[in-house]
Parts: structure tokens; sequence; C-alpha cells
């Protein structure tokens, strides 16, 4: 599960990725947050998940996009950056990393 959110600050992305991951129950949830001028990347995996999968990889993958860097834990990271046209190929690139 992915997608764009505008207007949306990064200090959000946190709660709205635990609450995403508790609904899928098994998952991998992905939001990038556009708001004045800023981007926020998020990526939640799963705890049955972070074997195969590592947010902090996935979230650099985003970050590179929106000329930023990140990092966080297997199953929970953050970037941000300042290039909000690259936010769609942020979401496209974590995509193509899982």
């Amino acid at each position: 599960m992915g997608c764009v959110l505008q207007g949306v600050s990064g200090k959000d992305l946190r709660s709205m990725i635990e609450e995403q991951k508790q609904k899928l129950g098994s998952g991998i949830v992905a939001f990038i947050a556009v708001d004045g001028g800023k981007v926020a990347v998020a990526v939640g995996v799963t705890s049955d998940l972070t074997k195969d999968h590592n947010a902090a990889a996935l979230v650099n993958l985003g970050a590179k996009c929106v000329g930023g860097r990140g990092g966080g834990r297997p199953d929970m990271a953050q970037a941000g950056g300042s290039n909000v046209e690259g936010a769609d190929d942020a979401l496209a690139a974590i995509k193509a990393g899982i």
C-alpha cells in the first residue's frame, strides 16, 4: 500500500504508518507527504516481513528521488527532502524495491 499525500506534515506520517500496518496485519506501507515545499517519506514493514524487506533500505530508495536521505529500523523508517516534483518517483522507486 502506498500513496502521495498533499498538505500532510512529515510528523503525521509515523502514526499513519503504524495505523495502516495494524490494519493490514501483514504488508508494507509507504507514504510520501508533500507540504509547503518539503517532502517526507515514510515506510513501514510488518514484523513478519522484515526478514525479506527492510524499511530503511526502502525509504532511502524514495529519498534519493526527493533529494534527501533517511534512516530508521527494519520495521519503520523516515526520510525528508526538498524536491517536491520527485514525490511520485519516490513512491515508484519504493514499489520497485519491494
